[in-house]
């Protein structure tokens, strides 16, 4: 019985035509058709029975159209006295085609149908009276009191049986809109997870490559002047290189490892960096020294108060600094000063960590000169910033200096809106 149940709505949705032969069955069976005194030939009733069934079959293709020929069988049953006073299977057939059309939302023409319907039976009720009235006789009036219950019953259940559709039509619109959401926003959480991970490949590499390409350069050129600053620049390269590499190997670990946490990594290269404000001084240090091959052309300037930063912002701040420092590597003359200014504020409302890299244009006093290598290529330095500034709602400031240098200005609010990304260096 439960299996039963179960098929009976798949089979009436593959097959709706089932529902139409049912209902014709229901309605036809047990037929009234038989020779009565006072009724018309069995040949006359079939014809108008037939008008009053068989018209169902196409009640969901014409609604209309097959009430208004049930209506006009039903009042030809009357007209014609086919069945005596006997209402028949007219009244059924017209509860059916009520209910159709209230399903179908078709309001206008179930009423019209209602009142035909009202009307016939009005006109039948002085027969009643004079076949089953007398003193204190209740006959005449139960044919119409049913034929009325029947037809408002037939109309309470399609307006329920229409809500009910409705109801399952948005929950499923609302599922399907669920569904589509969640697919939107896995594709957006995909998409955001690829610009993460090129961000931070992109900011491992092109500084530390950048960086030992430059100092392999320089101490090609210096090897026969000064092998100190060679050896010095030989340490830089190889620190560097295990500094990237190191970093590396972290990200691809995050990257096995989905559910580990994307933030709590350090922001530099370093293994004792837990992500706190102490840990970004020491690797703001270490990233700045990098570049002071000769101890003077990098100066970093660190003011605030450490502590109380978010982890995911120190590694933010970080890897902007990174990102400008790579583009003085590859763009600013050799002998270029750089000058670093972090301020990671006071702890409190309203606090804001501001980031400052500028370089000068050098004794030359052009901001890009000639290389003896080729010149790197340019890169997406900017666009990252800018998008790891607006994680916290800040941004990103890039121009050219007065003097002919470059300027690199940014912001951050750590008590900003929480970022959409985790970002893992």
């Amino acid at each position: 019985m439960h299996r039963l149940i179960e098929t009976l709505p798949r089979l009436r949705s593959a097959h709706p035509w089932l529902t139409d032969v049912l209902l014709v069955v229901l309605v036809a069976v047990p037929p009234v058709i038989r020779p009565q005194p006072g009724w018309r030939p069995v040949r006359v009733q079939a014809v108008v029975y037939a008008a009053l069934v068989l018209p169902l079959l196409w009640r969901r293709r014409r609604p209309v159209l097959v009430a208004a020929l049930v209506t006009a069988a039903f009042w030809a049953q009357y007209l014609g006295q086919v069945w005596g006073q006997e209402p028949g299977r007219g009244a059924v057939a017209l509860a059916a085609v009520l209910a159709t059309l209230t399903v179908r939302g078709l309001r206008r023409a179930a009423a019209a149908t209602v009142l035909c319907a009202a009307g016939c039976v009005v006109l039948w009720i002085p027969a009643w009276q004079r076949d089953y009235g007398g003193p204190g006789a209740r006959g005449a009036w139960l044919t119409p009191l049913a034929v009325g219950l029947l037809l408002a019953g037939a109309w309470v259940f399609g307006e329920y049986v229409r809500a009910r559709r409705a109801y399952v039509a948005e929950f499923e619109r609302r599922a399907a809109l669920a569904e589509s959401e969640r697919l939107a926003l896995a594709r957006v959480a995909v998409a955001e997870e690829r610009a993460r991970i090129a961000r931070e490949i992109h900011d491992v590499l092109a500084h530390s490559v950048s960086v030992m390409v430059l100092n392999a350069e320089g101490g090609r050129l210096m090897r026969h002047t000064d092998p100190t600053v060679v050896d010095r620049t030989l340490g830089v390269i190889s620190a560097t290189g295990r500094d990237a590499l190191e970093e590396l190997r972290r990200l691809l670990e995050v990257l096995r490892a989905p559910d580990a946490d994307a933030s709590s990594g350090a922001p530099g290269p370093g293994d004792d960096s837990a992500g706190d404000g102490e840990s970004l001084v020491a690797d703001l240090r270490r990233l700045v020294g990098r570049l002071n091959t000769t101890g003077t052309r990098a100066r970093l300037d660190l003011r605030g108060e450490p502590g109380g930063l978010p982890a995911d912002l120190t590694v933010q701040t970080y890897r902007i600094v990174q990102e400008a420092l790579t583009n003085v590597v590859k763009h600013a003359p050799p002998d270029a000063t750089i000058r670093v200014r972090v301020d990671t504020g006071a702890q409190g409302p309203g606090r804001m960590v501001r980031v400052r890299v500028e370089n000068s244009a050098g004794a030359g006093g052009e901001a890009v000169p000639e290389h003896p290598a080729r010149p790197l290529p340019r890169g997406h330095g900017l666009t990252g910033m800018r998008e790891r500034t607006a994680l916290y709602g800040g941004s990103v400031d890039a121009g050219p200096t007065p003097d002919g240098g470059y300027r690199v200005t940014a912001f951050l609010r750590p008590t900003g809106p929480e970022p959409t990304t985790a970002t893992t260096p």
